[in-house]
């Protein structure tokens, strides 16, 4: 049952789907927000509180370390987010330290938790009024000195930003004028200077918060000692010096445990606003920004581990944080270790020069798929060869069936994709993306229909057929229902496939023209050097074989597609005759091409009457001639294609549409707007041995 079926008695919501919404940033987030809401109007357990008080402690410390080893500023984005969030969770925890103080002081030291306790006997040494005084002079720190000089910063900044804004976007338009970068470029600098105008200014207002949140500290700790002796002397009729001595302990530690991360938090402001530069989103910078760097997370969980260590520190919270944030730094760590990207396209791979030239920035790469870091192992592992081995095998394949080799297929790691997600891009324009899943199959029913096998229910990224991934386990299972089972770099090969069918005739450049005639046997090169350039050039010849590769027409046959062009050059420069000329002496291959199991040419017929309606809306003469059919009646047709074709299908026939030669490239170029796969050819380019077999007229 797919995770997506509405909720009802029937579905019920599983732990995996709520898992599955804790997980997404958002959502998290939100949870994260109302969360310390809750924080300030019920009460808290001493123990979570102990929780909560290690992870303020820690995510301070992360936070430092994050802004201390960015390289650049703009890598940390949610700064002025990340200030906010920490500042109400600090004040949260204060406000429920506060109610367990008042609650249960007269109990001991121990009644607002271990980690309270142990900070104010920490501070404390003995002497409270030692404590008292180191206290103040820490909130004295960090309320005039780190955070004013933080905000300071940040307000000068802004201002001297704003006025250089005009000039920095002179010298944008200026490199741009002259050629220097391109548009693209221009955009991302421009983005990049807006983000940089505005970031002081939002720092000069985050700022703010720890400078409020210090005034806080001293008026809760206030609040506790007055408020707490008073509850335990009258209340709670205990000794004056008693309660002295336990509220003072226990408010210097609540006090101390919410400054120092303040503390570090204000240290990290003022060392994010001497470098500037703001992007992101909150909900994704707070986990791509704060958990990427194996170095900062060492450090927390190095941190962590000692604070366990400290006497009368619970171990507890703080070992799982150092436990867990080394996990992650041990994973981020091996993710860093993977090898650089491959080109598939030459293996082995040339040594790289130590200086690239400057032009070599110019090149753009024809074909390139870009892997999430979750599928670098289909390029890496042993079994993950595959992917390459089945690139080599597709170029291979596509070069005996089309007639040209394709160009080499760069594979490159992007981590902005989805962690299962590739990208395919042409001349570096986006032309397919989608999701696999390392270690499963994908299964799909023959028929069309949905699996009903347990799994993610999914579309065939190639086709958009129904299929879902299984685990493993279930192949079997699967094999035994007559599903076909395919692995994630089938499905990833399958859908580079269909793409570069698609896209072959702007693959096929002026200098892949020129190698095929290159490698022409003696007798045909003698044919094309008669051509070329005395009779067409070398670039009408490519966008004949363009308009071929455009309707999926093998262009392998060179020798007879040159025969086509020198018998038509002498009659016609019009490139629409040029071609329809070479389809007719490439009758043979387009009927064995399109031909059924049984042998015969399935065709679908265009009726006289369509026939007489298409000649009569050619307008023009000569080779200027263009359609004109009125909007309704091209309505009308495109209808009846569909609806024939749809039952030729239906019958298990992939049929071939036929028309006269006069109005074939009319009716294709009409067609290919909506069913791109149908063939369309006229009559003259049926071979007189070619067997027909009539299955549906328009």
């Amino acid at each position: 049952m797919s995770d997506a079926h509405p909720i009802s008695a029937s579905n019920p919501v599983t732990a995996k789907q709520v898992w599955g919404w804790v997980a997404r940033g958002d959502v998290g987030l939100a949870i994260g927000i109302v969360g310390v809401i809750v924080l300030l109007i019920l009460p808290v357990p001493p123990f979570l509180l102990d929780m909560l008080l290690a992870l303020s402690v820690t995510s301070s410390i992360l936070i430092l370390m994050t802004a201390l080893l960015i390289k650049r500023p703009l890598e940390f984005t949610a700064f002025p987010t990340v200030l906010l969030v920490t500042t109400l969770f600090r004040l949260g925890l204060n406000l429920a330290s506060t109610r367990l103080i008042l609650s249960h002081g007269h109990e001991g030291t121990e009644g607002a938790g271990k980690v309270i306790e142990a900070f104010g006997h920490m501070m404390m040494s003995g002497n409270f009024i030692i404590g008292v005084i180191v206290f103040a002079i820490l909130i004295l720190v960090n309320f005039v000195v780190v955070t004013k000089g933080s905000g300071r910063i940040a307000e000068v900044a802004a201002r001297f930003t704003l006025d250089a804004m005009p000039g920095k976007q002179m010298a944008i338009d200026a490199d741009l004028s002259s050629g220097l970068i391109d548009q693209d470029q221009a955009k991302l600098r421009r983005k990049e200077l807006e983000q940089e105008s505005t970031f002081f200014g939002a720092m000069d207002g985050a700022s703010k918060f720890v400078r409020g949140d210090a005034v806080a500290a001293l008026v809760i700790t206030a609040i506790n000692v007055v408020g707490g002796i008073l509850i335990g002397v009258i209340q709670h009729k205990i000794p004056a010096g008693d309660a002295f001595n336990s509220y003072t302990v226990m408010t210097i530690g609540d006090g101390l445990v919410s400054q120092v991360p303040a503390l570090i938090i204000s240290i990290a402001a003022g060392l994010l606003v001497s470098k500037a530069g703001v992007d992101g989103a909150a909900d994704k910078a707070l986990v791509m920004q704060l958990a990427m760097n194996p170095v900062g997370l060492g450090m927390v969980s190095a941190a962590a581990g000692i604070m366990a260590l400290v006497p009368g520190m619970p171990k507890i919270p703080f070992i799982i944080v150092a436990v867990a944030t080394g996990y992650l730094a041990w994973r981020r760590a091996q993710n860093a270790k993977l090898p650089a990207p491959v080109d598939v396209s030459t293996l082995p791979v040339a040594a790289e020069q130590e200086e690239e030239p400057i032009g070599a920035s110019l090149a753009i790469d024809d074909i390139k798929i870009e892997l999430g870091y979750g599928l670098l192992t289909l390029i890496n592992d042993l079994d993950g060869r595959k992917l390459t081995d089945q690139i080599r095998a597709l170029r291979k394949t596509l070069a005996g069936e089309f007639g040209f080799v394709m160009p080499s297929v760069r594979i490159l790691d992007n981590m902005r994709l989805p962690t299962q997600g590739y990208a395919i891009r042409i001349k570096e324009m986006d032309t397919g993306a989608g999701e696999v899943r390392i270690g499963n199959l994908m299964a799909m029913d023959p028929r069309g229909g949905q699996v009903d096998i347990p799994g993610e229910h999914v579309r065939e990224p190639a086709f958009g057929l129904p299929a879902t991934w299984i685990d493993d386990a279930l192949k079997e299972e699967a094999t035994f229902r007559g599903y076909t089972l395919v692995d994630p770099a089938t499905v990833l090969t399958t859908h580079l496939t269909e793409i570069l069918k698609d896209n072959m005739a702007d693959l096929l450049s002026y200098a892949e023209v020129q190698k095929l005639l290159k490698e022409l046997g003696p007798e045909q090169k003698k044919l094309a050097d008669e051509l070329i350039p005395s009779v067409i050039t070398a670039s009408t010849l490519q966008r004949v074989l363009q308009a071929l590769l455009r309707e999926r027409v093998s262009i392998r046959d060179l020798g007879t597609i040159l025969e086509g062009i020198a018998e038509a050059a002498p009659h016609t420069a019009s490139l629409t005759a040029l071609t329809e000329a070479v389809r007719v002496r490439l009758g043979r291959q387009l009927c064995w091409a399109n031909r059924a199991e049984d042998g015969a040419l399935p065709i679908v017929t265009l009726s006289p009457d369509w026939e007489a309606a298409f000649a009569d809306s050619l307008i023009g003469n000569g080779e200027e001639k263009q359609l004109a059919m009125a909007p309704s009646k091209l309505q009308d047709f495109i209808r009846n294609v569909r609806e024939s074709f749809e039952r030729a299908a239906l019958a298990g026939d992939a049929a071939v549409l036929l028309t006269s030669p006069m109005v074939r490239p009319y009716v294709r170029s009409i067609i290919e707007r909506f069913r791109g796969q149908t063939v369309v050819m006229s009559q003259s380019e049926v071979h007189p041995r070619a067997k027909l077999r009539t299955v549906g007229m328009i």
